[in-house]
C-alpha cells in the first residue's frame, strides 16, 4: 500500500466512509492489462477479488464500464454476478440495452460493419469487432503506424459522418455506434439506480474522460497511465489499480464492519456525578460525550471507527492487558499490563458544563499515547496545537485542552483530521494526562492529582459502604448498585436509561436506538432499586426533576415517556450517516422518536417510587408528614388523575412498538398499580383518597383480567386483540393485581417459559413488530421470569436462571440490555439500567427466601 500517494490514500479513506459507495472501473488498461490480442485480456486476480469483496459489503456497489460488447466482457472478465457489467461504452447494461435498437438502426449497423471491414481488408493487421449496437476498428496490431492512422482517418471521414452514427475514439481503436454511447451517462445511471452518495471511477482511455467529467462533490477520479485527463489523481498501471481497490476495500470494510469490535460487555464505564465514559479492555477511551452525557460525542469510536475519536494508552512493545478492574467500591478503573498500569477516572471537582477525564500512567514500561478528539461525533474537523504543558484542540465551539506536562507530542494528520501521538516513560514519575472539556486553562490544577482522585473515590466508596445489599453475589450486587448510581445525572436529578446510543440489538441490524435520556419508567425503576438498598437521595432528586417537568405542562396526562437529562423535549430523531455503527450496525441514531408516543404505563412506576420512598423514609425515622411530603402526594394525585383520564386508550406500550397502538396488558396493569399504590399510601399515611379511586381500581382490574386472558394461548397476552405473548404480561401477577396462586398466572408463567425463554435468556416477545431483523433476549425479562418462578414455587428454576444471568455479566460486572443465546454475545446499549435493576431484584428475592 505504500506505493500509493499520500493524498490519494487520504481521499480514498474519506471516500470509504460514504453511506452508499459506487466503485466503477474501465476494463482494458485498468483492471486488465493491455495486450495485442484483445481476446487474451484477462483481469488481474487481485482486482477481481477486491471488486467482488467490495460488492458484497453493505451499501457498496461495484461495476465495470467497458467499450467491449457486454457478452465478450462477461466471457473475458469472468467477474462474479455481484459486479455490474456495462458494455459498449455505456449503452449495453447487464439488465438489457439502455436504448432498444429498431430495424432501421440494425440496417445502419450492417452498413457500418461493411464499411469498416472494407477499410480493414486494405490494412494488414486491422480487425473489426462487431457488437450488438456498434462496430469497432482495431489498429493496435497494424505494424505500419502511418497505415494505422490512415485506416482510422478513413473511418473518421467515412462512415463516422453518416447520419445516426456516433463516433468514439480510443487508444488504437475507433468505434462507430448506432445508439448513444457515453460512459458518463452510464455512470450517472448506475449512481441514480443504486442511490450512491459518492463514486470512484478508474479508467485509462480517452473515452473514460466522459465519466471523469461527471464526477463531483466527494467523488474521486483516477486516471491510469499517461495522457491529459480531468481525473483528480493518476496511477501508473493495472498493478496500481489493484492496489487502489485493495486499499479501498480495507478502509471500507474497517469503516462498515467496525474492524475488530470489542464485545459490548467488555466495556467498562467511568462515571462522575454528571459525566460518563467507556474504556475498552485495551485501554482506549472510545466513548465520551460533552458537555452532557446526552450531548454529541467527543470520542465515539465505540460506534465503529477510530476516525470518530478515541484516547488510547498502550505499551510501546505491544501485548494484551493482564487485567482490567474497578478499584473496589468506586468508578475508577485500572488497566494493567506487565510493568505498566493505567488508572482512569472522571474527577468530581468540575463546575456544571465541564467534563474532565484523568489518566494516570505508572510503571516501568514505555507506552504510546494516541489522542484523537473528534467533536460532534467526528463531524467537526479539528486541529491540535502543542502549547507548553499540553495540547489545545482548535475548531470547536467549546474549548478543549489536554494538560500533559513533560510529554513531547507529535501532531499527525490524514488530510481530514489531526491527532497527537507520544511515547512516554513513566519509570521516573507517573505521567498524568488531564483532559479538560469546557475550558482553555492549561495551568496546573490547584490540588494534587492524588487528592482529586481520593475525593472521587471516596464519593463512591462511602456511598457503597452505606448500602444494605443482598448477601447473594455481594461483589456483583455492589457493582450493580454503583452502576445504577453511575447513570444518575446528579446536577439535574434525572437518570439515564443507558450510557450509550445505537449499540445494536442485532449485529449488522437496524434496531439501534439512543438510550442516553431520562425515561420516566426506567428512571423511576432505577430510583426504586436504589431505595431498596438504602439510598434515598436519587429518588428525591428524580422527583424534584419530575416536578420541574410537570411545571411546563398543562396537565400530568401530557407527560411524554422520556425527556432530555435537562428535562426538555428531545430533538427530532436523526441518523448519523458519517458513523458506520458498532460492528457495522447502522443506522446510528441520535434522539428517540419514542418521546412522541403514548405510553400509559409510566404513571405506575412513578407512583410506586413515591410509595417506596415514603416507607423507606418512615423506616429511617421520619414522621408521616416528612415521609410522604405534600409535594410528593400532589404528584401521586397527578398520576391518578392522568390514569383516570386515559387508561381506556390504546398505547405503544413499554416496548415502544412503532406501529398502531394496542390495549397492552402491561400498560393496563401499571394503570391499576397507580391507583392501588395511591390507595395504600392514603391509608398508611393519613392522606385523603378520592372517592372514586376504589371503584376505578376494581374497574381496571376487571377489565385486564377479563380481556387480557387468551383461552387460545392459555396465557395473558401482550394485548387484548391478539394471542401473541409478552414477558411484561407477567406483571399481572408480579404487581399483585392477580393472585399468584391463580392458575391463570401459573399458566402465563409456563407459556412465557415455553415461548419466550431460550436457554439463559428471555425474549420480550416473538411477534412481528414491523421492524426488520431480530433482537436478543432481554436481561430484565429474564429477571421477571426469575421472580415469577419464585411466586409459583419453582425456586430451583429461579436459581438456575439467576445464575445464568450472573454469568452474562462482563469481566467488570456490567450488563448491557440484551443477550444472544445462540451466538453467546451481548447486545444493546451499555450499561443498561434495566439489566442491573433486574439483577439486584433477583438477588434480593432469592436472599429473602
Amino acid at each position: 500500500m505504500s506505493s500509493l500517494p499520500d493524498d490519494l490514500r487520504r481521499s480514498l479513506t474519506s471516500l470509504a466512509r460514504a453511506p452508499r459507495l459506487l466503485v466503477a472501473s474501465d476494463y482494458d488498461g485498468t483492471i486488465a492489462p493491455i495486450v495485442n490480442n484483445p481476446v487474451d485480456a484477462r483481469p488481474r486476480p487481485e482486482s477481481v477479488t477486491a471488486l467482488r469483496n467490495l460488492a458484497t459489503l453493505p451499501g457498496t456497489v461495484a461495476a465495470v464500464i467497458s467499450g467491449r460488447a457486454l457478452r465478450d466482457l462477461a466471457t473475458l472478465s469472468r467477474l462474479p454476478s455481484e459486479v455490474h457489467l456495462v458494455g459498449s461504452h455505456g449503452s449495453e447494461f447487464d439488465i438489457g440495452f439502455l436504448e432498444e435498437i429498431d430495424a432501421s438502426a440494425r440496417a445502419l449497423l450492417g452498413r457500418v460493419v461493411d464499411a469498416l471491414q472494407d477499410i480493414a481488408d486494405g490494412t494488414p493487421g486491422a480487425a473489426v469487432e462487431v457488437k450488438p449496437a456498434s462496430a469497432a476498428l482495431h489498429v493496435r496490431n497494424v505494424a505500419d503506424a502511418h497505415a494505422a492512422d490512415a485506416a482510422v482517418h478513413s473511418a473518421r471521414i467515412g462512415p463516422a459522418q453518416w447520419s445516426g452514427v456516433q463516433c468514439t475514439e480510443g487508444k488504437a481503436v475507433i468505434e462507430l455506434s448506432v445508439v448513444t454511447t457515453d460512459k458518463g451517462d452510464a455512470l450517472d445511471i448506475l449512481r441514480h439506480r443504486e442511490g450512491a452518495s459518492a463514486t470512484v471511477f478508474l479508467g485509462d482511455d480517452v473515452t473514460d474522460e466522459k465519466a471523469f467529467r461527471r464526477l463531483h462533490g466527494p467523488d474521486v477520479g483516477i486516471k491510469v497511465g499517461p495522457g491529459p485527463t480531468g481525473a483528480h489523481f493518476r496511477v501508473d498501471d493495472t498493478e496500481d489499480v489493484a492496489r487502489v481497490l485493495a486499499f479501498l476495500l480495507e478502509q471500507r470494510r474497517a469503516w462498515l464492519l467496525g474492524a475488530h469490535a470489542t464485545p459490548i460487555e467488555r466495556h467498562t464505564m467511568l462515571a462522575s456525578p454528571d459525566a460518563k465514559a467507556l474504556v475498552t479492555p485495551t485501554g482506549s477511551i472510545n466513548w465520551l460525550c460533552h458537555p452532557d452525557p446526552d450531548s454529541a460525542g467527543l470520542f465515539s469510536a465505540l460506534l465503529g471507527s477510530d476516525s470518530a475519536g478515541h484516547f488510547t494508552v498502550s505499551p510501546e512493545r505491544g501485548g494484551l492487558p493482564l487485567s482490567q478492574e474497578y478499584v473496589d467500591g468506586t468508578m475508577t478503573v485500572e488497566t494493567r499490563w506487565a510493568s505498566l498500569l493505567v488508572t482512569d477516572y472522571l474527577p468530581h471537582d468540575v463546575p456544571r458544563g465541564r467534563v474532565n477525564l484523568t489518566r494516570v500512567i505508572t510503571g516501568t514500561a514505555p507506552c504510546r499515547v494516541h489522542f484523537a478528539p473528534r467533536p460532534e461525533f467526528g463531524q467537526v474537523r479539528v486541529q491540535i496545537e502543542a502549547d507548553g504543558d499540553g495540547l489545545r484542540v482548535q475548531g470547536t465551539n467549546d474549548p478543549i485542552v489536554l494538560r500533559s506536562p513533560g510529554v513531547r507530542w507529535r501532531i499527525v494528520g490524514d488530510g481530514l483530521q489531526q491527532s497527537a501521538e507520544a511515547v512516554v516513560d513513566p519509570s521516573g514519575t507517573p505521567v498524568v494526562l488531564e483532559l479538560r472539556c469546557g475550558t482553555d486553562d492549561l495551568s496546573a490544577a490547584p490540588r494534587p492529582e492524588a487528592e482529586v482522585r481520593a475525593e472521587a473515590e471516596d464519593y463512591w466508596r462511602t456511598w457503597a459502604q452505606s448500602l444494605a445489599l443482598p448477601p447473594l453475589k455481594p461483589s456483583l450486587m455492589k457493582r450493580s448498585a454503583l452502576t445504577l448510581r453511575g447513570l444518575v445525572h446528579a446536577d439535574t436529578g434525572s437518570i439515564m436509561a443507558a450510557a450509550t446510543t445505537s449499540l445494536p440489538e442485532e449485529i449488522g441490524g437496524v434496531r439501534n436506538w439512543d438510550y442516553r435520556y431520562c425515561w420516566l419508567r426506567d428512571a423511576s425503576m432505577t430510583a426504586s432499586a436504589l431505595v431498596s438498598v438504602g439510598s434515598l437521595g436519587e429518588a428525591a432528586g428524580l422527583l424534584d426533576w419530575l416536578h420541574r417537568v410537570l411545571d411546563t405542562l398543562s396537565g400530568p396526562e401530557r407527560l411524554n415517556p422520556l425527556y432530555t437529562l435537562d428535562g426538555t423535549w428531545l430533538p427530532p430523531e436523526a441518523v448519523l450517516d458519517s458513523l458506520p455503527g458498532y460492528a457495522g450496525s447502522r443506522p446510528v441514531r441520535v434522539g428517540n422518536a419514542a418521546n412522541q408516543q403514548v405510553q400509559l404505563d409510566v404513571f405506575g412506576p412513578i407512583t410506586e417510587l413515591i410509595a417506596d420512598l415514603a416507607r423507606a423514609r418512615r423506616a429511617a425515622g421520619a414522621d408521616d408528614a416528612a415521609a410522604l411530603t405534600d409535594r410528593d402526594w400532589s404528584l401521586v394525585r397527578a398520576m391518578t388523575s392522568a390514569v383516570a383520564l386515559r387508561w381506556t386508550e390504546p398505547d405503544n406500550g413499554i416496548w415502544e412498538i412503532r406501529g398502531a397502538p394496542r390495549h397492552h396488558v402491561y400498560s393496563k396493569v401499571m394503570c391499576w398499580v397507580t391507583i392501588d399504590r395511591a390507595l395504600a399510601l392514603a391509608a398508611d399515611f393519613g392522606r385523603e383518597a378520592e372517592a372514586d379511586w376504589e371503584s376505578l381500581r376494581a374497574k381496571i382490574a376487571d377489565d385486564v383480567v377479563e380481556n387480557g386472558w387468551s383461552g387460545q394461548a392459555h396465557s395473558y397476552t401482550a394485548a387484548y386483540d391478539g394471542v401473541d405473548l409478552d414477558a411484561a404480561s407477567l406483571f399481572i401477577g408480579l404487581s399483585g393485581l392477580l393472585d399468584p396462586a391463580d392458575p391463570r398466572f401459573a399458566a402465563t408463567v409456563s407459556a412465557t417459559e415455553a415461548v419466550l425463554r431460550s436457554g439463559s435468556t428471555v425474549y420480550r416477545y416473538r411477534s412481528d413488530d414491523g421492524l426488520p431483523g431480530t433482537e436478543g433476549g432481554f436481561h430484565l425479562c429474564a429477571a421477571w421470569l426469575v421472580e415469577a418462578y419464585l411466586l409459583v414455587g419453582q425456586r430451583s428454576q429461579a436459581e438456575a436462571l439467576f445464575n445464568q444471568l450472573v454469568a452474562a455479566a462482563g469481566p467488570t460486572g456490567l450488563l448491557p440490555e440484551e443477550y444472544d443465546p445462540v451466538a453467546e454475545r451481548a447486545l444493546g446499549n451499555h450499561p443498561q439500567a434495566y439489566s442491573h435493576i433486574g439483577l439486584l431484584r433477583c438477588a434480593q428475592l432469592l436472599s429473602a427466601q
